[in-house]
């Protein structure tokens, strides 16, 4: 449950790998960056001018545009004029432009580690040698397929369905993450994540997905549209092109099973918006039931290949999709199996194969899935591969240089402010009986707040990284984070453990730890300003702050206690008045059309949905706390109020590509850019500040407006 929308295939979890090395992220540069607090010796550069305005960014406007017509132009119509979206980008905003920032200053550590000549096996020793063996082009092109061929040759080796169940159950990693970072997507035939349990919330469980697909959702592979057919026909053909760079004979007959394959797992899988129904994956199974419940793979076969025979139970989150899955695996050829092991081999670690392979990978999922014309330097892609595997080694240092304790207690202020108008707003609450609201408040009470950075760090210690072995880096890093969580297996929650790195520009709801992460890079301008004020903070800042609480209360984070358990601490009166609401505002957004072919999808999007009505509403009221009584200042002739709205407006200034933008409204929880802006139409306050009035594109009639919480 993150503040912003995920990229394609990519997470900023411990446990993603492989997957930076290949997919673009969707991150660009705004004129908007600056760096707020400038180390000794930190030069500027071009992407981040320095900010002469402490506050909204009027240029950035469109005031010819009536806000009650449409807000999201009003308030970054400007912006959107004179920016275009540079050729290696699917999308650029203003969060990008963070991520940008953050990236020069992490490949500028980065580069300082390796002059630092540290011990060999140290944290800043591995950061070195992690990025240089990426960067090493000539000696990943000399050494061609070799470093695949062990692991290709033990696939062909696989003589009978019992060795296929262990070689399914060896590639098993903790690539997805359910609740955290919403990533339900791994290209193995099932993911495990390793969370706090929903009916045991005080030790870590192993919770189970679906996977098996590369296409970034069953939609890609079931869509009756003339784009989807493309889509395939085009995938068809990559993977075709994939197997030949591998040296595989017969490699059109092979990518037709291999597709026939993946469309047949595409079937059994659930949708985006059913995996987000927490209700529906509350399914524990002792390991003795997969057999029956599940019938078709060796599943005794399976846990022992993964390292997981002698784990009890596990929570199943689509049933369904697992019984499927594994007839699958009993109906469907030995090699046409091992034909799908091999290619989702080869496709994983395109990155650090010769550049053939990996400018056939982009060419199919940079350019046909998402629009981007280029490739992004490969320094970047090198920063997200060691930001993916040694995430908090470079936090740590990232973290002591760009985020200051005085930007720290400022920003446990603001949450302090917004806490406390969510307090009072459930205390106001007329629907709500007195021990629902009770045990709202106790959720309230025991969130754990994390900002900046977290209390303690993760331990790469057994995690070998060797300079001239880039293949091996990442074989071995995957496994010791998979390894990593295996052992965390039934042992006590540490609920202050954060999902994210300083250096990611992204915000987080941990709703089984009932705990939020702001990280550092997040917390500077545009978003947060020390020198800004309070209506512009607020409203950008405390926004996304209050989204993130307000996910403790959204159809999700309603669904667990103040203990990070799933129980119903609702009385029915007060669930049913509370899904009615929720209903409502799911309608309003299944209005909205970026494309005429195209709606959003108002149940995939309800959670964050809410967070955004709920965190705004909240932020208001801290925001007008934080004035304690007295008017607000000006600034370019907007009052308080209206700095407020415009700078929760300009968080979400955004141009996005047209492949890349369905992409997103196929796969992603949150809502386009533009139609979180128009949030505010369902806050009463936005009426008064800029008169709104009757006839206007966005009006809502009082009754019409969604308030929740």
């Amino acid at each position: 449950m993150r503040f912003a929308h995920k990229s394609a295939k990519i997470s900023v979890a411990r446990t993603v790998i492989c997957a930076l090395l290949t997919l673009p992220l969707l991150a660009a540069q705004s004129q908007n960056a600056s760096i707020p607090w400038q180390a000794p010796g930190e030069a500027r550069t071009p992407d981040a001018p320095k900010q002469d305005t402490h506050g909204i960014v009027v240029a950035n406007m469109d005031t010819s545009v009536k806000p009650g017509d449409d807000f999201y132009q009003y308030a970054d119509g400007g912006w959107m004029k004179g920016i275009e979206i540079p050729p290696d980008r699917a999308r650029i905003s203003v969060f990008n432009s963070l991520a940008d920032l953050s990236n020069k200053r992490t490949v500028g550590l980065i580069e300082e580690a390796a002059k630092a000549n540290a011990p060999a096996g140290s944290n800043v020793n591995k950061i070195a040698g992690l990025y240089n063996s990426y960067m090493d082009e000539a000696a990943i092109e000399a050494k061609g397929v070799a470093p695949l061929r062990p692991h290709l040759d033990a696939i062909a080796a696989v003589h009978d369905k019992r060795e296929l169940a262990r070689t399914l159950g060896e590639s098993l990693r903790s690539d997805v993450d359910a609740l955290n970072n919403t990533n339900f997507h791994t290209d193995n035939l099932f993911g495990l994540w390793v969370a706090p349990g929903f009916n045991d919330s005080e030790h870590y469980t192993a919770y189970l997905l679906q996977g098996g697909l590369q296409l970034p959702d069953r939609e890609y592979y079931l869509g009756d549209s003339d784009r989807m057919r493309d889509i395939r026909n085009k995938y068809r053909a990559h993977i075709s092109n994939m197997l030949k760079l591998a040296g595989f004979t017969d490699a059109d007959a092979r990518a037709g099973r291999i597709f026939e394959l993946e469309h047949a797992i595409a079937e059994k899988h659930i949708s985006l918006a059913d995996n987000e129904d927490v209700h529906k994956a509350n399914n524990t199974w002792n390991q003795t039931e997969f057999a029956t419940k599940a019938p078709g793979l060796d599943w005794a076969e399976y846990f022992r290949g993964a390292g997981l025979g002698k784990q009890a139970s596990f929570i199943v989150w689509q049933p369904t999709a697992f019984t499927g899955e594994s007839a699958l695996v009993a109906s469907t050829s030995l090699d046409t199996w091992k034909d799908w092991l091999a290619f989702h081999l080869i496709e994983t670690y395109a990155g650090v194969l010769p550049k053939a392979f990996d400018d056939e990978r982009f060419a199919f999922f940079g350019k046909t899935l998402s629009g981007t014309p280029e490739q992004r330097p490969r320094w970047q892609r090198g920063v997200d591969l060691v930001n993916g595997l040694l995430g908090d080694a470079v936090g740590q240092i990232y973290a002591k240089r760009y985020f200051p304790p005085e930007a720290k207690a400022d920003v446990q202020a603001m949450v302090s402010n917004i806490i406390a108008s969510f307090r009072k707003r459930i205390d106001a609450l007329t629907w709500m009986d007195p021990k629902t609201k009770a045990e709202a408040q106790a959720k309230l009470t025991t969130l754990y707040v994390g900002i900046g950075y977290p209390e303690t760090w993760h331990d790469y210690s057994a995690f070998e990284v060797n300079a001239d072995d880039i293949f091996g880096n990442i074989w071995r890093g995957s496994l010791f984070e998979y390894q990593h969580d295996v052992a965390r297996l039934d042992r006590p929650v540490d609920r202050q453990e954060w999902s994210m790195t300083p250096q990611t520009v992204n915000a987080v709801n941990l709703p089984l730890q009932n705990a939020l992460n702001f990280p550092a890079a997040i917390l500077q301008p545009p978003f947060f300003d020390p020198q800004a004020p309070a209506a512009a903070n607020y409203g950008a800042i405390g926004a996304i702050i209050g989204h993130e609480i307000s996910h403790t209360f959204d159809t999700e984070g309603s669904a667990f206690d103040s203990k990070g358990r799933v129980r119903n601490w609702w009385t029915a009166t007060d669930l049913a008045h509370f899904e009615a609401s929720t209903a409502k505002l799911a309608a309003q957004y299944d209005t909205y059309k970026p494309f005429p072919d195209i709606s959003v999808n108002g149940k995939q999007t309800l959670g964050e949905n809410i967070a955004d009505v709920a965190g705004l509403s909240a932020a208001y009221d801290g925001y007008h706390a934080s004035l304690a009584g007295k008017t607000a200042p000006t600034q370019d002739g907007f009052s308080g109020d209206q700095q407020f709205f415009i700078a929760f407006g300009q968080n979400y200034a955004s141009k996005t590509r047209e492949a890349s933008l369905r992409q997103q409204v196929m796969t992603d929880p949150h809502s386009p850019a533009q139609f979180r802006a128009a949030t505010v139409r369902n806050i009463d306050a936005w009426y008064q500040a800029f008169e709104v009035q009757a006839g206007e594109k966005l009006y809502l009639a009082p009754p019409d407006r969604v308030q929740i919480w």
